[in-house]
């Protein structure tokens, strides 16, 4: 452990312990060791992404028996996969003979087949074919499997632990599904997915993804005219999960879509929800979106953005009208975040203090996050 730690500076160790004194009426932003050191972020792999469920996606993105979506989570390759039982697992992705990846990027298949040797595995990762093996007496192909990963479905999210005997994630979300539960994310389509990277720090990404004080001096033609600044407000954090809503502009006409169990004053207000360490939602009636994303390195990560709508009404026009103004909201976010990498390298950076919860409380909530699953192990060299 003190070899994880070595080069974290002082001031990083001080932060990480004062922030959970703070309150929302005397916050102060993190120094830039918090985003710009490599250790850093050596010790939130080992600490908060190999220990935390991660979003990799939607459920609905994988329908049907077979079908299926590939990606990495700390360098481990894992295949997201509907079996013909209906179950949606995560199978590593290493065929069991001599490592090579069975699948690659998304599609429907009867059968998980290997590239390399033609292997074959069934939706659950069994194997069931091996080629020109049947003199192996020492070889039980009976007993030979894909290994899986733990894999739970919240909300129509599907979220991935390296540890197969995690402890579940949704009795932690258990407060947070009792505050969004009339919109019924698990009901809405995705209509809409695609992959980036984003020049950033993990932690600016989604402290700039979760604060509404931007919104109106950043947003000036995109999100002030919908979801000005003024109409922020925080709600009270659990330990897996934090927030703020924003209420559309009352100026502003609007169609009234949504779940029949959202009240009208949900249906004229977005939620804004982070699952830490890597999944944000923006939250609506009518279409929301949804952002997961994995560390790259200290000023990048690899992103997978998505739209997903309430029923099936929706024409192309619309959905493509959602997709602009989602992607041109995304380009003034990207904007910003790159300056503010080189920022945070300054040697004559000083925090300054945040604003009140309604605006950057989101902000407290996810240094206090990240102090909690790090403050053990920095006390331990302390």
């Amino acid at each position: 452990m003190e070899g994880l730690m070595d080069g974290l500076p002082n001031e990083l160790f001080t932060a990480l312990r004062d922030v959970a004194d703070y309150g929302y009426d005397d916050a102060w932003a993190m120094p830039g060791a918090f985003y710009v050191s490599p250790e850093m972020l050596d010790l939130e792999r080992r600490e908060i992404f190999a220990r935390e469920w991660l979003c990799v996606g939607r459920a609905d993105e994988i329908p049907g028996p077979g079908d299926y979506f590939t990606t990495d989570i700390l360098g481990e390759p894992i295949a997201v996969v509907r079996g013909h039982d209906g179950a949606v697992r995560a199978l590593s992705n290493v065929c069991r003979h001599r490592a090579m990846p069975v699948l690659s990027g998304s599609g429907t298949a009867r059968r998980l087949v290997c590239p390399y040797h033609s292997w074959t595995y069934d939706t659950a990762g069994q194997l069931i074919g091996a080629p020109l093996m049947q003199g192996r007496e020492d070889f039980d192909k009976k007993g030979c499997r894909l290994p899986e990963f733990g894999c739970e479905v919240w909300q129509g999210f599907v979220f991935v632990h390296l540890d197969p005997e995690a402890a579940p994630l949704a009795p932690r979300l258990a407060d947070l599904d009792k505050r969004i539960a009339g919109y019924h994310f698990e009901a809405m389509h995705t209509r809409h997915v695609t992959h980036e990277i984003w020049e950033t720090n993990w932690k600016s990404f989604v402290e700039n993804f979760m604060e509404g004080y931007h919104l109106s001096a950043l947003h000036k033609e995109t999100l002030h005219p919908v979801n000005p600044t003024r109409l922020c407000e925080h709600f009270p954090s659990g330990d897996a999960y934090f927030g703020y809503t924003v209420g559309f502009d009352p100026s502003m006409a609007r169609e009234r879509i949504g779940h029949p169990d959202l009240t009208d004053a949900e249906i004229d207000t977005c939620v804004m929800i982070a699952i830490p360490p890597n999944l944000v939602i923006g939250g609506a009636s009518d279409y929301s979106s949804f952002i997961c994303f994995e560390p790259a390195s200290t000023d990048a990560i690899r992103a997978k953005l998505g739209l997903f709508f309430h029923g099936d009404a929706w024409t192309e026009e619309q959905v493509d009208r959602a997709i602009v103004l989602f992607h041109d909201t995304m380009e003034e976010d990207k904007s910003v975040l790159d300056h503010i990498g080189r920022g945070l390298r300054s040697s004559r950076y000083t925090p300054g203090p945040l604003a009140a919860a309604p605006y950057e409380g989101c902000v407290l909530d996810l240094h206090k996050y990240v102090a909690r699953r790090l403050n053990g192990a920095v006390a331990a060299v302390r």
